[in-house]
């Protein structure tokens, strides 16, 4: 600011000029120049200028002096006919801009053109609420990152690069006709060593992979243009594996975006690892080709945040859509030891035959109904009487197949690996006679039955269907009673398909006293919302467009970025007066934050001192629990205009009419 002395400010006809947008408000609808120099950025307004963007940019402009707002709108057309409105502000969906900064909250489709398919145009509303003309269009492309690419794994398990912004990926097991979604970057290899072992079998893999992104605010594109939900697919890649090793269960890595081999010294996974072993014997010798996988937060085994599903790979990632659908008869098994078997998808929840060594059922976690995003934070643009929040149904979800953060390496989690046994399938007699009225009956025989189970109970004449309520040793209980009598010898057996169950053969509590433990940790990668300064952009207190990286001070609302975090599906922001404590403001909708599946956001600040941070959330964790790491408290500050006193034209001119006398006088 321009400092001036009283004696010289009573000699000056001065006016006031408020810089960019708190101007003047006399200027008239042709006077009011465009705005110039629309351009997206991911990060910074500065950063070096580009066309083509991976992920919806924000996007800034020049400020027009003396306006009061902006107008912006994204279109496929380039003369921005209504049908091609993809997004537009002020509207239900964006608030009014008050800076020439802005911050779409929604997914763009890819789309390229020649030269360009997207076009952003920005124009300034002036205090009386005169409009100047649209700006010059700035034409841009949606074009999705490379493809993933292999990396190093064990036996048994796929693993990829991972990709800035992908919410997850589809895997594509070419040779056996297989696609899988998972959460993570690895894929363990099930479908092929299960029921078979035979090098012929499990000997390579063909696949490919690409990512996928969620479009969680759809609605938010105003011509209700689909958009793709996936990247690029990769090449086509080959695995190999060595044949299986025999001998006791010895455990191995675990394995995402690092690699873990169970010592404190390892870094923290950032997502949901796969875990490897070797071996297929109990600590007593017995051999088996069935194995499940156990997550503990105890290193005694006894606490279980997670039971996987039966595999007969010698690794183990989890899948929202379940395990596989494992046969429940011998002719089943026969059948599976000539084909592969295919995952449970939506009949997940209803696969209930697993046991424990100790006869408990199991509840498998991939197996788990598909999870419902927990959120009530209001969208971007969403104010007080709106009621948009950020949805998705659970079917876009799955099971809730990732764990919870550690405070790594001080706290993490405790795995283990046991094997499998099939149990059943066989047949059953009545051991004593069962008179009519009993709900209860003794049995022996080969066969297994469970809670759930239709039980046949008699011989053909007399038999009658009934259902299972409890099974304890020889004795099992239904829920009704009998409606005749049965003698001893008379056949019980399980209607339908199958019988078999899957029992493990070893206690978890025992197999990790003997050490067959390992130690792991989570830690949810925060975003990065700063380099050496704040990702905030904006107008300066002088009236010009810049960033964090040439100013401490904005005026008004200012444009914050941030780095797409592993795993996140969207992300929260909330701003506070003081960084510790942290304590959140109302933003729009009176809710403490925000919810945006973009990287951007206005923050609408008055002037003082403020810290903003950005978490991200995870749908595959369970309901209720689904925050991820926060970034730390950034700085940012928000002052008034500057002013500068302006000489008039009057004014000038009589000082220059003044200087040739004042030459006369010396």
């Amino acid at each position: 600011m321009t400092n001036v002395s009283p004696r010289r400010v009573g000699a000056l006809l001065a006016v006031l000029t408020l810089a960019a947008c708190a101007g003047s408000a006399s200027a008239r609808g042709g006077d009011v120049s465009a705005p110039t120099n629309v351009h997206g950025f991911l990060l910074r307004a500065d950063e070096p200028a580009t066309t083509t963007f991976p992920r919806t940019p924000a996007f800034a402009w020049n400020p027009v002096q003396g306006a009061a707002s902006y107008d912006f709108q994204l279109s496929t057309s380039s003369s921005f006919r209504d049908s091609g409105i993809v997004y537009q502000c002020p509207s239900a969906k964006c608030p009014e801009l008050p800076t020439p900064v802005a911050a779409p909250g929604l997914s763009l489709p890819w789309i390229t053109g020649s030269p360009h398919s997207l076009y952003a145009r920005a124009r300034a509303v002036m205090p009386d609420g005169t409009k100047s003309g649209w700006s010059a269009s700035f034409g841009f492309d949606m074009v999705p990152a490379a493809a993933p690419t292999p990396q190093p794994a064990p036996p048994g398990v796929l693993r990829w690069s991972t990709v800035a912004g992908a919410d997850a990926y589809e895997v594509w097991l070419i040779d056996l006709g297989v696609h899988e979604q998972v959460y993570t970057n690895v894929l363990d290899e099930r479908e092929l060593y299960t029921f078979h072992w035979a090098p012929s079998w499990i000997g390579s893999v063909r696949w490919r992979v690409r990512a996928v992104r969620s479009d969680a605010q759809s609605d938010e594109r105003v011509n209700g243009m689909p958009i793709s939900s996936y990247g690029p697919w990769s090449p086509i890649y080959q695995s190999t594996n060595p044949n299986p090793t025999a001998g006791q269960i010895k455990l191995g890595e675990t394995v995402s975006d690092v690699i873990g081999t169970g010592q404190s010294t390892d870094r923290a996974h950032r997502l949901m690892p796969a875990f490897t072993w070797t071996g297929n014997q109990t600590l007593d010798g017995d051999s088996a080709e069935l194995f499940r996988v156990y997550v503990f937060t105890d290193r005694q085994c006894l606490n279980p945040v997670f039971v996987g599903s039966v595999v007969g790979s010698p690794s183990y990632a989890p899948r929202p859509e379940g395990g596989l659908a494992l046969p429940r008869s011998t002719g089943e098994v026969a059948a599976a030891r000539t084909g592969y078997l295919r995952t449970l998808g939506t009949a997940r929840a209803s696969d209930k035959y697993a046991t424990t060594f100790d006869d408990q059922q199991l509840e498998i976690t991939e197996n788990e109904a598909a999870q419902t995003p927990t959120t009530t934070l209001p969208l971007v643009g969403s104010s007080g009487q709106s009621s948009a929040f950020l949805q998705l149904s659970s079917s876009d979800i799955g099971s809730p197949v990732s764990l919870w953060d550690t405070d790594w390496p001080q706290g993490g989690y405790y795995w283990t690996v046991v094997p499998v046994q099939m149990v059943g399938a066989g047949t059953a007699t009545l051991s004593a006679d069962a008179p009519q009225g009993t709900t209860t009956v003794l049995f022996s025989g080969s066969a297994s039955f469970k809670v759930g189970d239709k039980v046949r109970v008699g011989a053909s004449a007399g038999a009658e269907v009934l259902t299972v309520a409890a099974v304890s040793g020889s004795a099992v209980t239904f829920t009704t009673a009998t409606l005749a009598a049965h003698s001893a010898g008379d056949p019980i057996s399980l209607v339908g398909a199958g019988g078999i169950v899957y029992q493990d053969m070893e206690l978890p509590q025992d197999v990790c006293a003997a050490g067959r433990v390992a130690r792991f940790g989570i830690d949810s990668e925060p975003s990065l919302v700063a380099g050496n300064d704040a990702f905030a952009s904006g107008l300066s207190s002088s009236g010009r467009l810049t960033s964090a990286v040439k100013t401490d001070s904005f005026f008004k609302a200012p444009v914050v970025s941030w780095t797409p975090a592993l795993g996140a599906d969207a992300y929260e922001v909330q701003w506070s007066k003081s960084a510790s404590p942290f304590v959140p403001v109302a933003g729009p909708g009176g809710a403490a934050g925000i919810m945006t599946g973009a990287t951007s956001y206005v923050l609408p600040l008055d002037v003082g001192t403020w810290y903003y941070r950005v978490r991200g959330v995870d749908w595959s964790l369970p309901a209720g629990s689904q925050w991820m790491g926060w970034s730390d408290p950034t700085q940012i500050v928000v002052g008034g205009p500057q002013y500068k006193v302006i000489q008039s034209v009057k004014a000038k001119a009589k000082r220059h009419a003044a200087r040739p006398a004042a030459k006369k006088r010396r």
